[in-house]
């Protein structure tokens, strides 16, 4: 029997139509999507990609036009209107861009971050929630803003408190919409290497979207999406050479789905002024993609 850990978050064949004034909008063309459990993913893409439309549905706050997704276990189609309360309670966590939709301004970090356990139907002791409250702002660097409401706090430390909140009833996933979207670089760097932190030490499974391309430099794996479908992904790992010395690495992959259909990257395309119709050519390692003009090609001859 295979003891392999499923991975957390599957989407297969996902898809979003929104209809308005008669209008039909693909936002999701049959994504596929894995995520293991315990790893830390950046979702990247354009404005209109489909990026946030995905999050509203792992999330538990919209449900697909077609076909399945599946999040720590969960069947987010079959759910009934009670079940999805829970898990959206119990199994997700969700950070917001915009900081001050995640805390209550009349509040205090501290107060902001016990809220959450209030609302279970097991209250803990007070005892113990001022325990977690205190490990988790210490854990994500802002213990020393608990009594501060979020006025007080500036941009980076709102977040922080933010991703203490939404983590605090220790769900299995975090889902982080933009989170970095109204703050500088520098703070950027700080909330992001937050998150990788946090996601280490809790054994958590953390999603990140976002169209901001240094957040890949803080996570494992990179999914670009485009037109509503994974298009690419990115994958980072450290090499020891034969030296004794560390060196990053990364790869980027084309993502093939279950008929056969992949994006190119859109700068190979343009580089290549590929158009309308391309040339295939199959040879015993790889496939071969060429303008169906090319000089001297008659796409008879055997590649070599």
């Amino acid at each position: 029997m295979s003891t392999m850990t499923p991975p957390e978050i599957v989407c297969e064949d996902l898809v979003r139509i929104f209809t308005a004034e008669g209008v039909e909008v693909q936002a999701l063309q049959g994504l596929n999507l894995t995520v293991e459990a315990g790893d830390l993913v950046a979702l990247v893409g354009a404005s209109g990609s489909g990026k946030s439309t995905l999050l509203t549905i792992l999330s538990g706050l919209d449900r697909p036009t077609a076909g399945s997704a599946r999040v720590a276990g969960h069947d987010l189609v079959a759910l009934s209107a009670r079940e999805r309360q829970v898990y959206r309670r119990d199994t997700v966590g969700f950070v917001w861009q915009q900081t001050t939709r995640n805390l209550l301004p009349y509040l205090t970090a501290a107060e902001n971050v016990a809220l959450p356990m209030t609302l279970t139907p097991r209250r803990r002791p007070a005892a113990e929630r001022r325990s977690r409250v205190a490990e988790l702002l210490e854990l994500l660097g802002v213990d020393h803003v608990a009594d501060r409401r979020p006025a007080e706090l500036s941009g980076g430390e709102q977040q922080r408190v933010a991703i203490a909140t939404a983590v605090v009833n220790g769900p299995r996933v975090l889902l982080a919409d933009e989170p970095t979207g109204e703050l500088d670089e520098a703070t950027s760097d700080e909330v992001l290497e937050a998150i990788r932190h946090m996601t280490t030490e809790l054994g958590m499974t953390t999603l990140i979207v976002t169209h901001d391309p240094t957040v890949a430099a803080h996570v494992r794996r990179t999914v670009r999406i485009r037109d509503g479908r994974t298009a690419t992904e990115t994958l980072r790992r450290t090499a020891v050479d034969e030296h004794g010395r560390e060196r990053h690495l990364h790869e980027e992959f084309a993502v093939i789905d279950k008929v056969g259909r992949l994006q190119l990257p859109r700068e190979f395309v343009e580089a290549l002024d590929l158009r309308e119709r391309v040339r295939l050519g199959l040879a015993a390692d790889h496939v071969r993609v060429s303008p169906h003009d090319l000089p001297g090609d008659d796409g008879d001859e055997e590649d070599r």
